[in-house]
């Protein structure tokens, strides 16, 4: 038996991010109304009075679970033009899932190398090609209220090139982005740290890599390794990041 968890956070209207998406909603009468304009008919020629319910929807490519693509953090990676989205491997975006758990990790604080070898440790798993490392913050128990975007801890510099020199290509986060909150950086920044301002994302023009943001439930899986990991981005052409439905696939539940 396959079991698929849903570890994604959706579009909707007034989402807890900076950028929400606008979704206008066109219920089956008014469907009706559209598809009879398009086809030179009478909204009443369809039956009952009605026809299909669509949506429209203005969004941030990086609105709710989305793939960063390299070319979000720079023109070039790696010293080669940055991918899009359109363009990255994905093969990066399905593989075996581990959950990194971070949760003693407060609002605002750096997660570090350590933090990473520790979760690895508890796990007893050493990374490897293939892996997506999944970092277990908790935050997406905030979703749906403004501290969603204050309260998570993020990934420093140093422990996102670790987890990259064991051969992952795509680090996933439940929280808003893989960083620090942005008040938390800056507060850093004001204080004369250098890279204080979004290091791991800025990573990513030294070391091509994708991040998963904004997943979600990754405390429903039943176990934080054995599982698939499945991230496919929406096919934006010439895109900077996508939405996806990020899962994790069990067998023999």
């Amino acid at each position: 038996m396959t079991v698929i968890i849903d570890l994604s956070v959706a579009l909707e209207n007034h989402a807890t991010e900076p950028y929400p998406p606008t979704i206008t909603a066109y219920d089956h009468a008014s469907g009706a109304r559209r598809l009879a304009t398009l086809a030179g008919v009478d909204s009443g020629d369809f039956p009952g009075g009605i026809a299909l319910a669509t949506e429209s929807i203005t969004a941030s490519s990086h609105s709710g679970t989305h793939v960063d693509a390299p070319w979000h953090y720079g023109p070039t990676s790696e010293g080669r033009p940055a991918r899009r989205i359109d363009e990255v491997p994905l093969e990066w975006l399905h593989g075996a899932g581990v959950v990194l758990d971070v949760r003693h990790r407060a609002a605002g604080e750096e997660i570090t190398v350590e933090d990473v070898e520790r979760a690895l440790d508890v796990l007893g798993h050493e990374l490897g090609p293939g892996d997506i490392a999944l970092v277990h913050t908790g935050t997406d128990r905030y979703w749906g209220s403004h501290r969603y975007t204050a309260m998570q801890p993020g990934l420093g510099r140093a422990a996102t090139e670790f987890i990259l020199d064991h051969g992952v290509r795509t680090i996933g986060i439940d929280a808003w982005g893989l960083d620090r909150p942005a008040s938390a950086m800056a507060e850093s920044h004001r204080a004369g740290r250098a890279g204080a301002l979004w290091p791991a994302h800025f990573l990513g023009r030294e070391r091509e890599y994708l991040q998963v943001e904004k997943l979600a439930n990754l405390d429903r899986l039943p176990r934080p390794t054995g599982f698939t990991f499945a991230a496919f981005p929406v096919k934006v052409s010439g895109a900077s990041g996508a939405w996806c439905r990020a899962v994790g696939i069990l067998e023999d539940e």
